[in-house]
């Protein structure tokens, strides 16, 4: 069994990929960043809670209905393990790549976090493959209830990854050039390849 500890680790991990990963929202909470300091990373986080959180609720639904389906957990840890391989990938390519520009659209930042959110398709495919496996997992430790417990283990991530940017970016930190951020992406990559291996191991018993 489990542990709520374990649990909690799996989470975070995992979900610094999709958290921390170079992209829009990355990129549009920079330029935000520039001038409104740490108020602006906020007002993008709650933003992109708008369009997360029922999302992860639509996708607890689907979860539990494919519940009854068998081999159910097996058809998703094999599928979970392929995209974190896929992601990683993707990952490195785009951290090696330095993003080519940065949204300055005219929406203030709350907006701006919704926009870069719901049309974003590295973020939907993050949460309808590597997220909907954590949710499954989530359902089958701890109900209903654990749909809000892995909810609530990531969302604080996105709180604090995107008021630390909006914060650095407004003290001139060059956030998106920054070496060790691509080192510290680079390792996060190489440990989701870890848990895909071991998605894949549990996919056998």
């Amino acid at each position: 069994m489990v542990t709520l500890a374990e649990f909690a680790i799996t989470v975070i991990t995992i979900s610094v990929s999709g958290v921390m990963s170079p992209g829009p929202l990355f990129a549009g909470n920079v330029a935000y960043g520039l001038k409104g300091g740490i108020k602006t990373g906020l007002k993008m986080a709650y933003g992109h809670t708008v369009v997360e959180l029922p999302l992860v609720g639509l996708l607890g639904i689907g979860a539990i209905s494919l519940t009854t389906v068998p081999q159910f957990r097996e058809i998703i840890a094999i599928l979970g393990a392929l995209s974190l391989f896929v992601f990683a990938g993707i990952q490195i390519k785009s951290t090696i790549n330095k993003p080519s520009t940065i949204f300055e659209g005219k929406h203030g930042p709350f907006l701006a976090g919704i926009i870069l959110s719901g049309l974003n398709p590295f973020f939907l495919i993050w949460w309808f493959t590597i997220g909907f496996k954590l949710i499954s997992d989530a359902l089958i430790l701890y109900s209903l209830l654990g749909i809000g417990i892995m909810f609530a283990f990531h969302i604080w991530m996105d709180y604090a990854w995107l008021c630390s940017v909006a914060f650095l970016s407004s003290k001139g930190k060059k956030i998106i050039s920054n070496k060790n951020y691509k080192i510290f992406m680079i390792a996060i990559s190489s440990i989701l390849v870890y848990f895909g291996i071991i998605f894949l191991l549990h996919a056998e018993h």
